[in-house]
């Protein structure tokens, strides 16, 4: 079972979000990929208006809408739009197939703004995807590292949050959040450099790393390379690959009818 966190319609060939979810579709079938989560449209926008969340996320829901079958999708929601994004979940996830809450760069996750975003995910056992970022040219103003989830975790620490990126630069991110045990590391869009899922694996331990590609971005198979190259032991590859994303994706999709 190979379940992959971390997909986006951005990127891939197609002129509308059918075509390019059946790309997607494509890829993942010759990488034996099952299901995988769905975020986000096209093109990205570093700090979208209201409008535009909205167009991102019917862009979503639109690709979505034959594929039930293979993938999940996680409402775009940004803090500097509070009321609106509220409103956001309650109609692509409350009501509406979604199962998970993306968060990208326009507001830090360190902010308080975040908070109601994040209580809002927890009364539904939405699942909580944070972009992180360590840049040696600077990060974006609203673009999180790691230490910005960890203070997220910290005022929320019964709610389970996904490191995206692990930070890209992985061996700060890891030792970032290795002592907050509700955040859990995304091996995503970094290079496929020997080493990252080892080293996950030890300091966090197997049941906190998820595997994701952050294909149209980064390929399936390179990023898929991470964990299947990883000299760590074949129960820890099963969970990596799609079973610790199962576990925290089943009370949402059981309360949803969804069949895992």
């Amino acid at each position: 079972m190979i379940w992959d966190l971390h997909v986006h319609l951005n990127g891939v060939d197609g002129r509308t979000p059918e075509e390019r979810m059946a790309e997607l579709i494509r890829s993942a079938d010759r990488m034996g990929i099952d299901r995988f989560c769905l975020y986000m449209g096209f093109p990205f926008i570093e700090d979208p208006t209201p409008a535009q969340l909205r167009e991102q996320n019917n862009q979503a829901l639109q690709a979505l809408s034959h594929w039930h079958h293979r993938a999940f999708g996680f409402v775009y929601l940004s803090a500097n739009h509070l009321q609106f994004s509220l409103d956001e979940f309650n109609r692509c996830v409350r009501d509406g197939p979604m199962v998970g809450v993306k968060l990208w760069v326009a507001r830090r996750a360190s902010a308080p703004e975040l908070d109601p975003i994040i209580g809002r995910a927890a009364s539904l056992n939405a699942v909580v995807f944070q972009h992180t970022w360590w840049k040696t040219g600077g990060n974006l103003p609203g673009e999180s590292t790691p230490l910005d989830i960890v203070e997220l975790a910290r005022r929320h620490p019964a709610v389970p949050l996904i490191c995206g990126h692990t930070g890209g630069d992985w061996e700060r991110g890891i030792r970032a959040i290795r002592s907050f045990k509700n955040i859990s590391a995304d091996t995503a869009g970094s290079d496929p450099t020997a080493g990252f899922v080892e080293m996950a694996v030890r300091e966090l331990g197997p049941e906190r790393v998820i595997y994701g590609s952050d294909a149209g971005g980064r390929s399936f198979a390179s990023q898929l390379a991470k964990v299947t190259g990883a000299m760590i032991p074949e129960h820890a590859r099963g969970l990596i690959l799609g079973e610790n994303l199962r576990r925290m994706m089943l009370p949402i999709c059981k309360a949803k009818g969804i069949r895992l």
